[in-house]
């Protein structure tokens, strides 16, 4: 993506083409090869970064005129502090072996209107005095940078580079994600897990995307789709499979004779509404230590209003006794839900409690509570935490 991304942007394959050492990684604008002058007056090598704005995958006008660099204070050549670029000094790592240590600012009064100027301006003041001090050094090497398109995303992630946790992201890349049932709340789980950098999603569900399955789904399916009665993990697949590469679909139901394929898998979402079959994902998943997260949700109509529950509760190998009390095995015949009530932000709710949860198990959010049983209550507004994971 890198590489593609370069060659179709005028501003990004000039500074290429002048001799740049320039790549796209998470997000962001990326110049190696920028000699500079240490506070010790001695030459070393910087890494300038910029945020990048894209509109698809064109450039536009750079949101910022601040840039990054990793790499010691850059000085004169007398070791003095080049003062028209002190901003803010950091240090939080970037991925791909970069950390960012200082940001600078040196603003045009009208700003910079591309990528080529910005990086241009930055590398001259920068490398100058190193220049002057070794004429040998050069901040355009013509030595291009051949970076791998591996990104399971079709289009870059720059929401994540714009909020600087890219390096947090990739904690989740290596995971292979199940999500086991695609109706309402599934799909939200699918809707939030897809925006993710994890390198494969399975999809398993036998049933057909229907009305009913529009009303309580993220986004707007279109009447013809309804009209063609199209598998779930066929349409979730097409619709999300715009975004992003490595979605899986089984269109089948998991049973006995298949939960076999949910080994290997980091984490299985499960979405079902079916308990028996329910408690057998559980045991199987439990017997074979694979964790997993499952949701469900409790709803009764009482004096006109509705009232009810909704509950995530995971399942890991260091915690797994609370498992017997807090998921029911039986069918409940009492449950208003399983009609046709549209309640899509309660199936919403449910997702973002599930993957919140997940993304907790995974280091990306910190996790005090260690919980591994949540519910809420709508009627009181209450949330409450319980089974804390003590290993």
């Amino acid at each position: 993506m890198s590489q593609q991304l370069i060659n179709h942007n005028s501003d990004l394959k000039q500074l290429r083409n002048e001799g740049y050492q320039v790549e796209v990684y998470g997000g962001h604008l990326v110049v190696h090869h920028i000699p500079y002058v240490t506070p010790e007056r001695k030459p070393a090598m910087g890494v300038l970064v910029s945020e990048l704005s894209l509109s698809g995958n064109n450039t536009v006008k750079p949101s910022t005129h601040v840039m990054l660099f990793s790499g010691e204070q850059p000085c004169n050549m007398d070791g003095s502090i080049i003062t028209g670029l002190q901003h803010g000094a950091q240090n939080r790592p970037l991925g791909n072996g970069i950390t960012i240590n200082r940001s600078f600012s040196n603003k045009p009064p009208s700003g910079y209107s591309n990528y080529y100027e910005k990086v241009k301006r930055y590398a001259e003041i920068i490398s100058a005095p190193a220049i002057a001090l070794d004429e040998t050094l050069t901040d355009r090497p013509f030595k291009p940078i051949l970076t791998p398109d591996d990104s399971v995303f079709k289009y870059l992630d720059t929401n994540s580079s714009r909020a600087n946790i890219e390096f947090i992201n990739q904690k989740l890349s290596d995971q292979k994600i199940a999500i086991v049932g695609l109706g309402g709340t599934g799909a939200y789980v699918l809707d939030l897990v897809a925006k993710t950098c994890v390198s494969e999603i399975h999809l398993f569900d036998g049933d057909v995307f229907l009305n009913h399955n529009a009303f309580r789904s993220p986004g707007a399916a279109s009447l013809d789709v309804l009209n063609t009665q199209t598998r779930k993990v066929e349409y979730y697949t097409q619709v999300y499979g715009a975004m992003r590469r490595k979605i899986i679909p089984h269109d089948y139901y998991v049973t006995k004779e298949n939960m076999h394929e949910l080994l290997g898998m980091d984490y299985v979402f499960l979405c079902i509404d079916n308990n028996l079959i329910r408690y057998e994902c559980i045991e199987f998943l439990l017997l074979n230590a694979v964790s997993f997260i499952d949701v469900g949700l409790g709803v009764n109509i009482v004096d006109n209003e509705l009232i009810g529950t909704v509950r995530v509760t995971s399942g890991l190998e260091t915690k797994k006794d609370h498992i017997a009390g807090r998921i029911p095995k039986g069918e409940d015949g009492d449950n208003e839900y399983a009609t046709n009530v549209q309640i899509a932000e309660l199936n919403s709710l449910n997702a973002t409690l599930a993957v919140l949860k997940w993304k907790k198990l995974s280091g990306f959010y910190q996790d005090l509570e260690k919980e591994c049983h949540t519910t809420y209550s709508i009627n009181v507004s209450q949330l409450l935490n319980e089974d804390r994971d003590e290993a």
